[in-house]
């Protein structure tokens, strides 16, 4: 993502939508659906600095896929996209892929 570049510790997700329709079968209505907590990375900063002035680089990188707060973060559209802006503190894990 070449529009925005996030500065520090912040994290750009694009949330990952849920299924739209039980195991059942039933279909939930979008006003019913909770908000994911699953999302892609999309683009991370450079780092927090430590008491050193040194920059930490951040343990998530472009494509990872994590999971974070219900409440995290905070919600902006660029491009024309939602998109979520949370600090790598933010995000519980990174969810690893299916072998």
């Amino acid at each position: 993502m070449s529009i925005f570049r996030p500065l520090y510790d912040r994290v750009v997700l694009r949330r990952i939508s849920p299924a739209e329709k039980t195991a059942g079968g039933i279909i939930i209505p979008d006003t019913a659906q909770e908000k994911p907590v699953e999302a892609v990375v999309v683009a991370v900063g450079p780092g927090a600095r430590d008491a050193q002035g040194q920059i930490v680089p951040l343990a998530v990188r472009e494509g990872d896929r994590v999971l974070f707060g219900k409440w995290s973060g905070t919600e902006v559209r660029v491009a024309g996209e939602d998109l979520l802006i949370v600090r790598e503190s933010d995000l519980f894990g990174v969810v690893a892929a299916a072998a």
